[in-house]
């Protein structure tokens, strides 16, 4: 009986134990399974604009976006609002932040199938800083580059630049990331850039976010959409040639031309300098380039404004340029989808020799172009005839470029007090051989000749269009009389018209007087 019932328990755990066993198997079963699907869910991402350190703009609702699994459920949580949306057909997804008090740090949190968390967000003032090599122009090669390094300790400054990166397709991201101001990681950032954010942060007291996608030596159709250029006869040429120069530019010529560089600066940089091995193909001279490239990874953050240096490049186009900058401008505007916001620019500086006879130029004629798309709504233009330098195409003072572009934000966005206009020329008047000239935008303590007494830089043509170095005399606050004792009857006027001309003529407000000409010749 005892060896029974022993059996009879023994049989039935031998039982139990095989139903317990089937019944896991049953459960588990698809574990492996589970885990392969679970495992090939598409994580959520965020582009790199998006990081640790970043700023968001202030007073505005400020779009998030990244990518997922279509279907996926997303929610981005910051600052006690949680916004929610669900990851499109394309694998794509965006929602948009209410406006968050300023200040920081908050800590952003994006859940889908995974966790992201950012954190030390700021929210205060962006700006974009784009153009060609004077923008990108970094703050260790300026002016007083060392005492600039040492004091940059700006902890509510962020900062970050956009690798170079052209593409004839548009680009979702980049390989970079937002960084705190410091003596560190301010060397290489853009000194028009970081002058202008340092002297918005001291004025304003908010955090600054500055994003730098400068590329230097870039064409301003290297900025814009290659359908909006197809979009005017007059672009047709640089498109075609632009074309040919990538279709005959193979990898083997690019390697060699690299080679050839390299050989000679491992050769000590003896004899003639190579041509630097730049790819027409990906190029800062390629329309659309740069629009995809360094424009496209960024296109709809939260911005307050651009302040954009470039023109250079464009200098030989000058009669394009005045259609093209403010072409530029709008489709930004539009792309961007955040309304007309401001624009400044900084006009081109003095280059080149000093010209001993009046002389027609190119870049005076950019200068003029860049001038008239003041015409365009929420723009400014900083006037920097007297800040550059004649042997060098990248001035280094870059601090007076910087205020001269953040007076026009101090004034036209932020309610401060400070003069922001050149002075600009309005009319011109002809009497018994004297041109006297009309001015707007003049301080209320009126005209002034730096230096000396006499003011330098107008010529004065008559009707054989001639022009001749004037004699020119400020007469009550805002006005010029001009003359010179071989022209009877005055018919054009130029001032400042020259690659690097001699000009002393401000504003008591220390602003200089806007190069012009009255004529259309």
């Amino acid at each position: 009986m005892h060896f029974s019932v022993l059996a009879y328990f023994t049989l039935e755990y031998i039982v139990f134990v095989r139903s317990y066993y089937s019944v896991l198997h049953m459960k588990y079963r698809f574990l492996p399974l589970l885990l392969i699907i679970t495992s090939s869910l598409q994580a959520v991402e965020l582009p790199a604009i998006f990081s640790d350190h970043m700023v968001l703009q202030r007073e505005q609702s400020n779009p998030v976006w990244g990518k997922g699994e279509p279907g996926e459920s997303v929610s981005v949580c910051i600052g006690g609002q949680k916004q929610e949306t669900t990851v499109g057909v394309d694998g794509r997804w965006m929602v948009r932040l209410e406006a968050l008090p300023v200040g920081g740090p908050y800590e952003l949190e994006v859940v889908g199938n995974n966790t992201l968390r950012l954190t030390d967000v700021m929210v205060g003032e962006v700006w974009v800083c784009s153009g060609q090599s004077n923008m990108q122009w970094s703050i260790n090669l300026s002016e007083d580059a060392d005492l600039e390094m040492a004091s940059a300790n700006a902890p509510s400054i962020r900062i970050v630049s956009i690798p170079n990166k052209g593409s004839q397709e548009p680009l979702d991201d980049f390989n970079a990331a937002w960084s705190v101001c410091s003596p560190i990681s301010i060397n290489g950032f853009s000194a028009v850039g970081y002058h202008f954010g340092r002297r918005l942060h001291q004025v304003l007291g908010v955090p600054i976010g500055l994003i730098n996608n400068a590329w230097g030596g870039s064409a301003a159709e290297a900025w814009v959409p290659r359908e909006v250029l197809e979009c005017f006869d007059r672009y047709d040429a640089y498109l075609e040639a632009s074309d040919a120069k990538a279709a005959a530019h193979t990898d083997a010529v690019q390697a060699r031309n690299e080679a050839r560089f390299k050989a000679w600066q491992d050769g000590g940089r003896k004899g003639e300098r190579p041509p630097w091995p730049n790819d027409p193909r990906y190029g800062q001279h390629r329309p659309a380039n740069l629009y995809n490239g360094v424009l496209n990874p960024i296109l709809g953050y939260g911005i307050r404004g651009v302040i954009w240096y470039q023109g250079e490049t464009n200098s030989g186009r000058p009669k394009d340029y005045a259609h093209l900058f403010p072409l530029l401008i709008e489709t930004w505007r539009k792309d961007w989808g955040q309304g007309e916001f401001p624009f400044y620019w900084a006009q081109l500086a003095d280059f080149h020799n000093e010209s001993s006879s009046p002389q027609d130029s190119t870049w005076a004629r950019l200068r003029d172009a860049q001038t008239s798309t003041l015409s365009v709504a929420n723009t400014g233009q900083a006037v920097i005839i007297d800040a550059g330098e004649g042997r060098d195409i990248h001035p280094r003072d870059k601090k007076v470029v910087a205020d001269r572009l953040c007076r026009h934000a101090l004034n036209k966005i932020y309610g401060i007090e400070v003069a922001c206009e050149s002075p600009r020329f309005s009319s011109m008047e002809v009497d018994d051989g004297v041109a006297l000239l009309t001015f707007d935008h003049v301080s209320k303590q009126g005209l002034y000749a730096f230096d000396v007494p006499e003011v330098s830089g107008f010529a004065l043509a008559g009707e054989d269009k001639q022009f001749k170095w004037a004699q020119a005399k400020i007469v009550g606050s805002r006005q010029v009389a001009v003359s010179h004792p071989e022209i009877a009857n005055p018919v054009a006027v130029r001032y400042g018209w020259g690659d690097n001309p001699v000009v002393n003529l401000y504003d008591r407000n220390g602003l200089p007087m806007t190069p012009f000409r009255t004529d259309s010749w």
